[in-house]
């Protein structure tokens, strides 16, 4: 292997220098448009692609109208989140008080007081109903590919959603005219996996909610999701980014 390395580099090195490495496998298949219409995607590596992509293309040219936002990828969620660079990592913490030193010399609302003021989206996928395995999921929370986002609840706390928190985004999408929002909820009696959103070093305190698009194969080398989840996933973004404070707001607690 280390030979096979050594003439791949391109370069003058032979395997005897190499000291060590690290080496990972993954498809080369281009990505391609499955189904009627054109109305599946699937790719390599999809579970969180689209959160990314749709993050990183909304907050592209965009200014928050009131207050801070921001966008976080991390490393390592499919192995869970507690490497370096990962999300309960103190990336973002360290993050929050220094952007709140730069911007306020030190002022507790954006350095010491996070919390109080923060509503984090946990964008991950959500597993779309199978047809092979349509008993695993809860008759009535079942996610349908190009049904739309996705909002993930679970009674054991495996997902960081609350009432509150899913209202807000209820009513993100009723006021940008989005369908409406799926839920998700797994079977009592079934073990569930559990995202960033939970456990990661995010302002505690804050309002969270995990959330995202329906996709089948999570996890495996080949992932597909409907085409348009990813364009209202892009909308709700928008909307977060345009209306948050407005609709937190006029919520009553």
């Amino acid at each position: 292997m280390a030979q096979l390395l050594a003439s791949d580099l391109d370069l003058d090195v032979d395997a005897a220098d190499i000291v060590d490495f690290e080496l990972n496998l993954f498809s080369i298949q281009k990505a391609r448009w499955e189904g009627r219409g054109a109305s599946s995607y699937t790719r390599r590596s999809w579970t969180t692609w689209p959160a990314a992509t749709c993050r990183a293309h909304e907050r592209r040219g965009r200014a928050a109208r009131l207050g801070l936002s921001m966008v976080a990828m991390f490393d390592h969620e499919e192995v869970g989140s507690s490497s370096a660079t990962g999300a309960e990592s103190p990336i973002i913490a360290e993050a929050v008080r220094r952007i709140g030193h730069a911007l306020g010399a030190g002022s507790p609302t954006l350095s010491t007081a996070p919390s109080s003021i923060a509503f984090v989206l946990s964008v991950d996928q959500a597993h779309a109903v199978h047809p092979n395995y349509a008993p695993k999921h809860e008759s009535g929370h079942g996610p349908k590919m190009n049904g739309d986002m996705v909002i993930k609840r679970n009674s054991n706390q495996r997902y960081a959603t609350k009432g509150g928190t899913g209202l807000v985004v209820l009513e993100l999408a009723r006021r940008a005219g989005l369908p409406l929002v799926q839920e998700f909820v797994v079977w009592n009696d079934c073990a569930c996996g559990s995202t960033i959103g939970r456990s990661s070093a995010q302002p505690r305190g804050s309002g969270r909610i995990d959330m995202g698009c329906p996709q089948l194969s999570m996890h495996s080398i080949w992932e597909t999701m409907g085409a348009r989840d990813f364009a209202h996933g892009l909308a709700l973004f928008q909307a977060f980014f345009d209306d948050f404070s407005s609709v937190d707001s006029s919520i009553e607690n």
